[in-house]
């Protein structure tokens, strides 16, 4: 798999261990891909919901930048275990919560890949249609099909189109900013600032949620990068990229809806395209369909891997037969497709609002990932154990699901997803969902007292990066590193 020409061989791994020999890369690349992930038109629209709850533009750019530098932090933290472990993210679960009790973060995660798939599909397809003159419908399976290529393809392919996405991504974003302040009175939006404190910590719970659902994403990014790759060089390279991707796209949409209101909301594809003259329509577009490409991509790509991660739990398989990697890919493909070909009206949004609400569901997973990864076990994992469920892991966790458990019944008073649930103390901080923090702290520090006395790094566990059957043998233990 050397060369350029290996971009387009096709992706051998799976939910199996990545061994040395084939482990590649500099985690330089890891800032361009979420660079890529985050610059796109689904972030310039969170960026306008942060002026849509009420907040004054000056005060949704401040809540744009603490919000992404929060929740940027955690997802950054997975981006180290890539290396550490060279495995998918989602399986690393077993080690928490059981091989048979990871299928319940499991199961909500595919259906969170497959939510945003769908919808990623909708707006990608909507580009593809003006791009082509082609059915909405149409353009929404051609651009589903086409991440469903990249996704067969794999790791190697998408970082590079990352690269390639990431430097479109500043061109045509520099363009529109550059259009925007200078075609709109930007200064009289943001003058005369005034701060509403709820609405502050709804915005900032908004685009925080939005870094926080890339964590079951990011150790699919990272596991082939060499083991000795530093957790600090993992993180920064990480966090650099997708804070600064999604502040650039989310402020832009802040100040697009403050200045635009109406015609930008619902219409956002229109009124971006729109900045420019007539004569750029097309090349927008297709910048538009090529910037939501990369996260499509990975949308699709994590989603089979979740996917057979939750089915060969109970099969006990180690890794799939490239057949059975692209058919899991193609299957994802089409459940995508078709939600997105028959929601993309009032129930694909209901439908993402549904995803806003899972979020409940995946922060305490996240937070017991970390404190097991960073606290307890310290970087060190047996691989034999994590596909065998009469192994050290066991087939269920019970101080790990019920961790996970409070993590998820602490939100519910303080939950708020308009239109779906309101928590009964949401009402009382004026909106402000300050629910995820709780969901993080609770979670993590209920797993840790749990099972801080169960286990003893170096001793309980061990790090073997080959896959413990077919594989090519065991690789030198790794030693653990401190997070950043």
């Amino acid at each position: 798999m050397a060369g350029h020409g290996a971009s387009w061989e096709v992706e051998r791994r799976s939910i199996d261990p990545v061994p040395e020999s084939e482990r590649h890369g500099h985690p330089s690349s890891l800032f361009s891909l979420w660079f890529a992930a985050n610059m796109q038109i689904t972030a310039a629209v969170t960026g306008a919901l942060t002026v849509v709850v009420g907040l004054h533009p000056l005060w949704a750019l401040v809540a744009v930048v603490a919000g992404n530098a929060l929740g940027g932090a955690p997802m950054a933290l997975h981006a180290a275990q890539g290396p550490r472990l060279g495995v998918p993210q989602m399986i690393q679960s077993r080690a928490q919560f059981g091989v048979f009790g990871a299928a319940l973060p499991l199961v909500l995660v595919v259906v969170m890949y497959l939510g945003f798939f769908a919808s990623g599909s909708v707006l990608g397809g909507q580009a593809v249609s003006g791009v082509t003159g082609l059915p909405v419908d149409v353009g929404i399976v051609l651009y589903a099909g086409l991440s469903a290529l990249f996704a067969i393809v794999g790791y190697r392919l998408i970082h590079r189109f990352g690269w390639v996405a990431s430097a479109l991504s500043v061109v045509v974003f520099v363009y529109l900013s550059v259009r925007l302040v200078t075609t709109q009175d930007v200064g009289a939006v943001l003058a005369a600032p005034h701060l509403d404190l709820p609405a502050f910590l709804l915005a900032l719970s908004l685009t925080a949620s939005w870094q926080l659902t890339f964590g079951p994403y990011v150790a699919d990014t990272s596991r082939y990068l060499p083991s000795a790759t530093s957790v600090r060089a993992a993180f920064w390279w990480t966090y650099g990229g997708t804070v600064l991707g999604a502040v650039w796209a989310m402020s832009f949409g802040a100040l697009a809806y403050a200045v635009a209101g109406g015609a930008f909301k619902g219409r956002e594809v229109a009124y971006i395209v729109g900045l420019g003259p007539e004569f750029l329509v097309v090349p927008l577009l297709l910048a538009i369909a090529l910037g939501k490409f990369t996260v499509n991509v990975l949308n699709i790509y994590g989603g089979y891997m979740s996917m057979a991660t939750t089915l060969t739990a109970f099969t006990r398989r180690v890794a799939l037969s490239r057949a059975a990697r692209i058919s899991y890919v193609l299957i994802v493909a089409a459940l995508g497709a078709t939600v997105g070909v028959l929601g993309r009206g009032d129930f694909l949004r209901n439908f993402v609002l549904f995803l806003e609400f899972l979020l409940y569901f995946l922060t305490p997973w996240s937070a017991i990932n970390l404190v097991d990864f960073y606290a307890v076990r310290k970087e060190r994992y047996d691989f034999t154990a994590i596909y065998d469920p009469d192994g050290v892991y066991g087939r269920w966790c019970v101080p790990a699901l019920v961790a996970y458990a409070l993590g998820v019944l602490v939100q519910i008073p303080f939950a708020n997803v308009p239109g779906v649930f309101t928590g009964f103390v949401a009402p009382a901080l004026g909106g402000a969902d300050v629910a995820w923090l709780l969901g993080l702290a609770v979670s993590g520090l209920a797993y840790w007292v749990a099972m801080r006395g169960r286990v003893v790094p170096g001793v309980d566990t061990e790090v073997r990066v080959a896959a413990p059957t077919g594989g090519t043998g065991p690789s030198p233990e790794v030693a653990g590193e401190s997070a950043p």
